[in-house]
């Protein structure tokens, strides 16, 4: 069988084929050169131009970074931070500091019939150790059948006495219950405390409190003889402070509401038991004794 005939594109044998026209090559683009230039001036004006920009840039940042302060700045701050929040006296602040430990405490004893109570007395305590130790005058309780204590926060409860010191009219008592969060206070060396010292006596005088009272320190090593014609008691801080009837037993505090004496007399040359300018305080040293406790 015969094969088909292949053609082959090639010319015959012995011709050539016409050579197909040849174009001309595209040209290379040519590139962009920038000119140089001509003027040097030119050169250092860029320069110059960039420098000025590097400067106005640092310029700006150190424009936004934080000023350091100084003492001026300081003062101006608290000196507007004073005028706009006044700070409370120095007499609020120490009552701040012992209103938690007051304690108001009343005496019972058996009445007429033998049922019910009668009110004995009422004075002030301070507590002294958190577990429920109270400092009182033991003229406040002397004699009770009952003590009821009312704490800072409202709680109401009983207490016994724990021990007595009569020659400084002391007494301590043990609370039955306390509250859970007891503050006791804060006591301060008297060797320090001078006639002029500014003092805040805190108590219930006549029952009505927690009253606050403020004064001085009138005098040291004070002595003094009760009316009754009952024993002398020395070595007492003399203040003016208003107290009455009711401040016994409470604390006198400096202003840093640092218990210094445990009010027990005001002075009456007549018949009122009222004050008259002159009250007076064992120093915290003889109460802490009579809690067993280290008289600084």
């Amino acid at each position: 069988m015969r094969s088909p005939a292949r053609y082959s594109r090639s010319s015959p044998a012995g011709q050539r084929a016409p050579a197909a026209p040849t174009q001309p090559a595209a040209a290379a683009p040519k590139r962009r050169r920038w000119p140089a230039p001509s003027d040097p001036r030119l050169l250092w004006s860029a320069i110059g131009l960039l420098a000025l920009a590097l400067l106005l840039a640092v310029a700006l940042l150190l424009a936004q970074a934080p000023r350091k302060l100084t003492q001026d700045d300081i003062d101006a701050a608290v000196l507007k931070t004073l005028e706009t929040n006044p700070l409370p006296s120095a007499a609020a602040a120490a009552y701040g500091q012992i209103a938690p430990s007051v304690v108001r405490v009343t005496s019972y004893v058996a009445g007429p019939s033998g049922r019910n109570e009668v009110e004995h007395g009422v004075g002030t305590g301070v507590v002294i150790v958190d577990k429920g130790i109270i400092l009182t005058n033991l003229h406040v309780v002397q004699g009770a059948e009952t003590i009821r204590l009312v704490f800072a926060d409202g709680l109401e409860t009983t207490a016994s006495i724990k021990s007595v010191q009569p020659e400084n009219d002391l007494a301590v008592l043990q609370a039955h219950r306390i509250p859970d969060d007891l503050i006791a206070a804060t006591m301060r060396s008297t060797h320090d405390l001078q006639s002029g010292d500014q003092v805040l006596a805190v108590g219930f005088p006549f029952g009505i409190g927690p009253s606050a009272s403020a004064g001085v320190v009138s005098g040291l090593k004070r002595s003094f003889r009760s009316p009754d014609g009952g024993h002398q008691i020395g070595n007492l801080i003399q203040f003016d402070a208003a107290a009455n009837p009711g401040n016994s037993g409470g604390p006198l505090v400096t202003m840093d509401g640092q218990v210094v004496g445990i009010v027990t007399a005001i002075l009456n040359p007549g018949q009122q038991r009222t004050f008259i300018g002159i009250g007076f305080a064992v120093p915290i040293e003889s109460a802490a004794l009579a809690v067993g406790m280290h008289p600084f």
